[in-house]
């Protein structure tokens, strides 16, 4: 995977979302390959289950509380990182929360504000801003989760989320392009359909989610430890040349 052996053991990854599903499963992930994780999530008791397990066998993880959309959260979970672990390398941006689908024209002022500015573009606004200052002391890369609905527009049933994830991506290539020359990388993930609860979460019809899988030419979803092993790469000294890009893992579906 890196070019160097052991190339993450001693450097540290700060990871929201990591109580459940892709965040969990990167934190696993980076754990076993020597990097301290710092697991934050609005579920406190999630997030210190993760690290406690990281713990028990034999990595260095710290669990913390963050709620991604508040500004003040973020930076205390940062400093607390610094604090336990002394570097902050990389970055996850894997928190998120599902929102009710509907058509269009039944998308409201607060369901827009919730998906908007408490959901998804301010949470990456936060938690980039958060990291970003430490990055110019050391090499650094930050990883958000856009969606494969930024290339379809969530027609029917989730315009508001789309344009929520474009967002991400605009703005990752944003501070990909502002912080080039200080050593940070910049990147986003966009993932079809992967085997977690936000289906659920979003009360998704179940036709739908049938739909959804008829459309990956796999015929199947993706899982949430695929997702995190390419995290991994997109943080390793492999591809040192890559930022301000959107990685699209889909099984080869999402296009129409």
């Amino acid at each position: 995977m890196p070019k160097t052996p052991d190339y993450f053991v001693g450097k540290t990854i700060f990871i929201t979302g990591a109580a459940s599903g892709i965040g969990r499963e990167t934190a696993r992930i980076f754990a076993r390959e020597g990097a301290a994780v710092a697991c934050t999530d609005v579920d406190a008791d999630g997030a210190r289950a993760v690290a406690d397990e990281i713990s028990a066998a034999g990595g260095d993880a710290l669990g913390l509380e963050c709620d991604v959309t508040d500004a003040d959260h973020v930076r205390d979970a940062v400093a607390a990182t610094l604090d336990a672990f002394g570097s902050l390398n990389f970055q996850f941006n894997s928190a998120g929360s599902a929102m009710r689908r509907c058509p269009f024209l039944e998308i409201d002022e607060d369901l827009w504000d919730r998906t908007f500015d408490q959901r998804e573009a301010r949470l990456h606004l936060h938690a980039c801003g958060a990291a970003a200052p430490a990055g110019p002391r050391q090499r650094g890369v930050i990883v958000n989760v856009a969606s494969m609905s930024v290339k379809r527009g969530g027609p029917g049933a989730s315009v508001h989320y789309a344009a929520a994830k474009g967002a991400v991506t605009t703005m990752t290539m944003g501070v990909a392009r502002e912080y080039a020359n200080r050593g940070i990388r910049c990147l986003s993930i966009s993932p079809g359909p992967i085997d977690t609860a936000f289906a659920a979460a979003a009360n998704t019809p179940s036709e739908l989610v049938q739909q959804f899988k008829n459309d990956v030419p796999m015929k199947r979803f993706g899982e949430p430890e695929e997702i995190g092993e390419l995290v991994l790469f997109m943080c390793s000294d492999a591809c040192e040349y890559m930022t301000a890009d959107t990685v699209y893992v889909n099984g080869g579906g999402g296009w129409r």
